[in-house]
């Protein structure tokens, strides 16, 4: 009898994860690798937020906390609903985990029984189907086309519910595409829901304040009719550059809030108490250097899309958000080039190049692959030149 559970077998390590940790690898072994594959922003923590944590450490605040989230910052979360997208909540509508990644991991085991089914979008973030196989749902995986933004449509919404749908998980903007719902698009698709009763929606917001060409962030919850079957998940790694600090939140029904207390009152209990300080400080305090990373950002995007596009087999999307790219390597896997899939494709740019990207079939979606360009201009120019150099060699 193996000592290992069942329940774990169902599941697999991160690929995002590995290929970071492959590439760190690497440089540890003298190779001069570029990393496209973490999901964290390169720019630093702001000042007036590290301020606040050392204050907090000074004044003696490193006890521990509500199990869910400080008053102050359950507080703040209310605030920054209000102030940003319109959305009244109470504080025990709001949940603090240890990134957004508990947050949604507490809420598919609070929620999810045996054969449960959670539709899933593909392209997908890649621990969305292993978390809900680990809560002993099912994860219902709906292919969403290039053709339509990477994103779902109200048709294919409509075909992929059953009487076993318990959650639908719309993630805008989107890793890995970087793709955003508009209001219309959310509207569309709340008309099945609204139908669907049953239904309830998991909006993963987590890249809402990193987005481009006016792009108007719209979440599902500010459709009224379907607030109270809305959980919205968000936190402050990505925007404040927090990754680290691991801090996330919720809002939503109060049921489910409380079944995801009673979750985290038996793992982890409460959040670091410096870190919610901190998220406090983030959230209160001035939000001007978000739209001066969101610029930089978008020169980072416009320089990978376009030198992407120059590549002869290759072809990439432009996204409204996030720092991510899906680009097709669709136009390369064939008998001249000897690569047959998108994994074959990332593992020969690794070897030759000594770049490392995501392959597309982790995220749900062959013949693609996903870069960060959460990264340096000096690193993607690097990267970009290495990219076309493996491209023209092979073809």
């Amino acid at each position: 009898m193996s000592i290992i559970s069942d329940s774990l077998k169902r599941i697999k390590p991160s690929p995002t994860i590995a290929v970071t940790q492959k590439a760190r690898e690497l440089r540890e072994a003298g190779k001069d690798v570029i990393g496209l594959g973490a999901g964290e922003p390169d720019f630093d923590t702001p000042d007036n937020i590290k301020d606040a944590a050392i204050k907090a450490i000074k004044s003696g605040d490193t006890k521990y906390t509500a199990v869910d989230g400080t008053p102050a910052l359950k507080k703040a979360i209310v605030e920054k609903f209000k102030r940003e997208n319109n959305l009244d909540f109470s504080t025990d509508q709001i949940t603090v985990g240890t990134g957004g990644k508990q947050v949604l991991y507490n809420a598919f085991m609070a929620t999810l029984n045996k054969g449960d089914e959670v539709i899933i979008p593909a392209p997908f973030w890649v621990s969305y189907p292993d978390m809900v196989l680990l809560a002993g749902g099912k994860p219902k995986i709906i292919k969403c086309d290039e053709k339509d933004g990477f994103k779902l449509t109200a048709k294919k919404l409509q075909k992929a519910i059953s009487k076993k749908t318990k959650w639908l998980i719309l993630n805008s903007p989107s890793n890995p595409t970087g793709a955003g719902y508009t209001k219309d698009e959310i509207q569309d698709l709340a008309k099945v829901l609204i139908k669907n009763k049953k239904v309830h929606i998991l909006s993963d917001d987590i890249y809402e304040h990193i987005s481009y060409d006016n792009f108007n962030f719209f979440t599902i919850a500010q459709l009224s009719k379907l607030k109270d079957r809305t959980l919205t998940m968000n936190g402050v790694s990505k925007s404040y550059a927090m990754t680290g600090w691991r801090i996330g939140y919720a809002a939503g029904p109060k049921d489910i809030i409380k079944a995801i207390g009673k979750i985290q009152s038996q793992s982890t209990s409460n959040p670091s108490s410096v870190s919610q300080a901190a998220a406090v400080e983030a959230l209160n305090g001035s939000q001007d250097f978000i739209q001066e990373r969101s610029n930089a950002f978008k020169e980072r995007r416009d320089f990978v899309v376009k030198n992407l596009n120059s590549i002869k087999g290759i072809s990439c999307l432009t996204p409204n958000g996030a720092f991510y790219v899906f680009p097709s390597c669709k136009g390369l896997l064939n008998k001249k080039t000897k690569l047959k899939t998108d994994s074959d494709f990332v593992q020969k740019l690794l070897e030759k190049e000594n770049v490392a990207v995501v392959q597309g079939s982790a995220f749900g979606l062959d013949g693609y692959f996903r870069i960060s360009y959460a990264t340096s201009m000096e690193n993607l120019k690097k990267a970009m030149s290495r990219i076309k150099s493996f491209c023209e060699s092979i073809s």
